[in-house]
């Protein structure tokens, strides 16, 4: 299997640690050639969008999980999202300047939700990221610390042409508390990982990388997930956002282009248009009721 654009998922059973290795190639270049994103934003971004995978590594999903942060800062919006086919779709949105360094605790009015779910069954989680740490890795293991009162490691790092991430998080017991086997085991492999720079976290094979790192924890590959740059827009989603926009709206912006309104997905650039018949059809009352949600 090439190793562009997997999903590692691992054990290591002596340290009742499991873990996740994220190596994303043609996905990432597709989602930065979106956009002439400034280079700290690109790097951003292309660390959230391989937490977006992560975090999918060790639950059972039905639907998607995204990482959403909304600023009044020049970070207006940034947005990654896995699905649970490993279909892989992020952007953002800023104006110029963007303050140096890109600080997530610096930014006015951040808010960054983390969302799972899915959207046409109506069930969704939603959880809160604080942003007291100005890295990407560091607010997400304070989440961890909060949500799931078990502790985590993130390493996320960009590179030319690639975005790589790992995370460790320690495993409960079957009564629900942390393991307390062997008391100086998580702290064992958090000292393994500092060994690993940001070069060879880039550079390295996975298999060969985890080998290197934890070899002596008896380190067990547990499965191996394709993941791929996709999106979930459909017609229907369209059509449903422009249902809830409600009959007025629709027909003002058919009048505004020629009697045809064009919507164009920001994440693959598909393309959907809509004429007055196609209008009249998803307005009318026969029309099924649809999600006003285009994500």
């Amino acid at each position: 299997m090439s190793d562009d654009d997997v999903m590692y998922r691992f054990l290591l059973p002596r340290a009742g640690v499991r873990g996740a290795l994220v190596r994303l190639g043609g996905s990432w270049r597709e989602v930065a050639g979106r956009a002439d994103y400034p280079p700290t934003l690109r790097a951003l971004l292309g660390e959230t969008l391989v937490a977006s995978a992560l975090l999918t590594g060790n639950i059972k999903l039905d639907g998607a999980l995204s990482i959403e942060l909304k600023s009044a800062s020049a970070l207006r919006l940034l947005f990654a999202e896995c699905d649970d086919c490993g279909r892989l779709r992020g952007l953002a949105r800023w104006h110029e300047p963007l303050p140096e360094p890109l600080a997530l605790n610096d930014l006015a009015g951040a808010v960054m939700a983390i969302t799972m779910g899915n959207v046409e069954r109506g069930q969704r989680y939603q959880g809160l990221v604080e942003l007291r740490e100005p890295g990407l890795a560091a607010s997400l293991e304070n989440y961890f610390r909060q949500s799931e009162q078990l502790p985590a490691r993130f390493l996320l790092a960009t590179g030319a042409g690639q975005a790589v991430g790992l995370m460790l998080q320690k495993m409960p017991d079957e009564g629900g508390h942390a393991t307390d086997v062997d008391h100086d085991a998580w702290n064992r492999v958090l000292q393994l990982t500092a060994t690993l720079g940001v070069d060879e976290l880039l550079a390295t094979p996975a298999e060969q990388l985890l080998f290197r790192l934890y070899h002596e924890e008896s380190v067990r590959l547990l499965e191996t997930r394709v993941l791929a740059f996709g999106c979930s827009c459909s017609r229907e989603r369209v059509s449903a956002m422009l249902r809830s926009l409600g009959r007025d709206e629709v027909e003002a912006a058919l009048a505004a282009r020629d009697g045809e309104i064009e919507v164009v997905c920001e994440f693959c650039a598909q393309r959907y248009a809509f004429d007055r018949i196609d209008a009249e059809h998803l307005l009318s009352d026969s029309a099924a009721p649809g999600t006003a949600e285009t994500q």
